[in-house]
């Protein structure tokens, strides 16, 4: 239903902007918002978070790399600076699939300039020889 109707609305189903970046976007921002709840104890404007110790703080945005291309989410923050999210953490840049990704690729013999070419060919994203590198 959901690619009929992209597709309906002239939406791409991959690439810059396509469904499945929206798609992945949504789940990990959902996956961070129920983190920082449970961290804070209270839902979203949910009154009794007033005075409650420690209080929701705004966001900063992020862009990971996934499966599907770079992806901006919003990171949620507390006030007392203790949140430390999983699914996405401080200073994660890749998501374990695209680390998969390159072993795999690596294991079939390509070199690091050939892996950050497919990235870039394939997912729109540009990968730098040295992050292979530590990667592999």
């Amino acid at each position: 239903m959901l690619v009929d109707r992209a597709r309906g609305d002239g939406l791409k189903l991959t690439g810059e902007g396509g469904l499945l970046q929206q798609l992945t976007k949504r789940v990990l921002e959902s996956a961070l918002e129920g983190e920082i709840t449970d961290h804070v104890g209270y839902d979203k404007h949910d009154p009794a978070g007033r005075g409650s110790g420690n209080t929701r703080n705004g966001s900063r945005t992020k862009t990971v790399l996934t499966d599907v291309g770079p992806v901006e989410v919003r990171v949620p923050r507390d006030a007392a600076g203790t949140f430390e999210p999983q699914i996405v953490r401080k200073r994660q840049r890749r998501l374990s699939g695209v680390d998969d990704l390159v072993l795999s690729l690596s294991a079939k013999g390509l070199t690091h300039g050939e892996i950050a070419a497919h990235l870039a060919e394939v997912y729109g994203t540009e990968v730098s020889k040295q992050t292979i590198s530590t990667i592999t």
